[in-house]
């Protein structure tokens, strides 16, 4: 819908905008909602679900809520803290000493 898509790019600006870099976006879909959701005075009983992965400095966060409140096609915002996940640092091939090898097998 042009409306949906009005609003997800409006939203990828104001992110944007605000220093932070999308890394991808996902259609969940539209779906019923888990209950009826009053919001700019319109009852919602259906709505689009949309995952935005995003990387940015926690400060946006209130902002972002606070645009993203006041925006009249979004019935509901949530951001979640996806943890980093530690990536070790590759030593490379370690040199075995086939003179070690071959005695130990003979014992």
């Amino acid at each position: 819908k042009p409306e949906t898509a009005a609003v997800l790019k409006r939203t990828v600006e104001a992110l944007m905008e605000r220093g932070a870099v999308v890394r991808n976006l996902e259609n969940l879909g539209e779906r019923s909602l888990p209950y009826k959701i009053s919001k700019h005075k319109e009852r919602h009983r259906r709505g689009g679900y949309f995952l935005i992965d995003l990387e940015g400095p926690p400060s946006i966060v209130s902002t972002m809520m606070d645009h993203l409140g006041r925006d009249i096609d979004v019935i509901r915002r949530a951001f979640i803290k996806h943890p980093v996940s530690k990536t070790e640092e590759c030593s490379g091939i370690i040199p075995v000493n086939s003179e070690d090898k071959l005695i130990a097998k003979k014992k």
